[in-house]
């Protein structure tokens, strides 16, 4: 099981930055590997990801998510096990931190060797630098879902 930590600040209110991550099929947007998410309810989305070459699907359950605070999941169901936070923390009125961790499970030869290599970290470093590009040329989140979990 690896861990992974990454953070990066981004320019827009904390609301604006926790308001376009709950966009779950936005994501392929900004994150490198990932086709398609579907929200599926409230608290379940599906995932299609390609990963090393290989197509993987999976379920995702969101397991907390509090407004522009934190929002928290496990997967349940595929081919990936993974389990994380992502934190969101105001610095101003129009600066926010955005905090990754996840904890990553590899699977089989070419997973191990790619995350000793250190591919998962930096492919989360570099979602996270996307997002940074893609929320702050909008200024403004695609939609929003305030509820709690």
């Amino acid at each position: 099981m690896s861990q992974i930590e990454e953070s990066i600040t981004v320019d827009v209110p904390v609301s604006t930055a926790y308001n376009q991550w709950t966009q779950f099929e936005r994501f392929p947007v900004f994150m490198d590997g990932v086709e398609r998410v579907e929200q599926r309810t409230p608290t379940l989305t599906h995932w299609v990801a390609k990963a090393g070459g290989q197509r993987r699907e999976f379920d995702a359950e969101i397991t907390e998510q509090i407004p522009d605070e934190r929002v928290a999941w496990t997967t349940v169901s595929g081919e990936v096990r993974q389990a994380g936070a992502v934190t969101f923390h105001r610095i101003d009125n129009s600066h926010t931190k955005i905090m990754l961790q996840f904890d990553h499970a590899p699977e089989g030869i070419a997973d191990t060797v790619g995350d000793k290599l250190g591919f998962v970290r930096r492919q989360a470093k570099g979602d996270l630098e996307r997002f940074k590009k893609y929320i702050e040329s909008r200024g403004v989140a695609d939609g929003a879902w305030r509820g709690e979990v």
